[in-house]
């Protein structure tokens, strides 16, 4: 278990120009970004201890935000 966040521009740092236009030029992609961010965040607070969950929430939350980013790597090389 990591307390390191996850952020797009630290998972995708050769993208970080891609990931800044496509958020103002693209909606779909900005609502993924938006989600992953949310998901992103929750995860690092159950990891922290900061707002406890079930061990099967915070694998629900991680499923999640690798599909999130799955899609965004996808848009991001498109």
């Amino acid at each position: 278990m990591s307390n390191t966040p996850h952020e797009l521009a630290e998972e995708f740092p050769e993208s970080a120009a891609r990931i800044h236009e496509l958020k103002v030029s693209n909606p779909h992609f900005a609502r993924l970004a938006d989600e992953y961010h949310d998901v992103n965040r929750h995860i690092h607070r159950h990891e922290s201890g900061i707002q406890p969950a079930s061990e099967t929430h915070e694998t629900e939350l991680r499923k999640r935000r690798i599909l999130l980013k799955d899609e965004i790597y996808a848009m991001l090389k498109s």
